[in-house]
């Protein structure tokens, strides 16, 4: 009976099944494996990136879409990369890419929600996770302690370059545009 149930998840979430022991399984076999499974099933054991690893600096201020998780309690009152405590009830976030600095709007593409955070911090270290939020943040775009991760568009507002000047990001263009396009709430001096 076990037997038939397993083979009818197989064939019902598309998986294939590699035949080996347990002890035959090698870590890069068993990461292979998981990097097969859906989403769903890999909630439990996400692949992590060494911290060692240093991403590139992304300053273009593209949209990005990804997944989004939110620090730990463990992490409160924790130096961030910019120097500065990390705060649960603050808008600071992580990125592994963004440059530190960097104003951006997180939407979560399942509630509509979005929240401005500004990038203080490197990580998340989990491969297809783009920005770690704080709490109050997540709760915000309507990302719960229980559901963990959701997926969300990460567009820039204002990205620093290194000469000091700072770059429009992709959501501060579309602000940008849309006040040009709107009509002035006061008159101009003078009238």
């Amino acid at each position: 009976m076990v037997i038939i149930a397993a083979l009818f998840a197989v064939a019902t979430c598309g998986l294939t099944v590699q035949a080996a022991t347990p002890a035959a399984v090698t870590p890069s076999q068993s990461n292979e494996f998981a990097a097969e499974q859906p989403d769903s099933l890999q909630k439990h054991s996400p692949q992590r990136i060494s911290s060692k690893v240093k991403a590139p600096i992304d300053r273009s201020g593209k949209k990005r879409v990804g997944k989004a998780s939110f620090y730990a309690h463990m992490f409160e009152g924790r130096k961030m990369a910019d120097g500065k405590q990390m705060d649960p009830q603050h808008d600071n976030a992580a990125s592994r890419t963004l440059p530190l600095g960097t104003t951006a709007k997180v939407t979560n593409l399942e509630t509509g929600k979005s929240a401005f955070v500004t990038i203080q911090d490197r990580g998340p270290y989990v491969d297809g996770r783009i920005v770690d939020l704080s709490p109050s943040t997540a709760r915000e775009i309507g990302l719960s302690h229980s559901q963990g991760i959701t997926r969300v568009e990460v567009s820039p507002l204002a990205v620093p370059l290194p000469d000091g000047r700072v770059k429009l990001g992709a959501a501060g263009q579309a602000t940008l545009a849309r006040n040009e396009h709107a009509p002035h709430p006061f008159p101009p001096v003078g009238w």
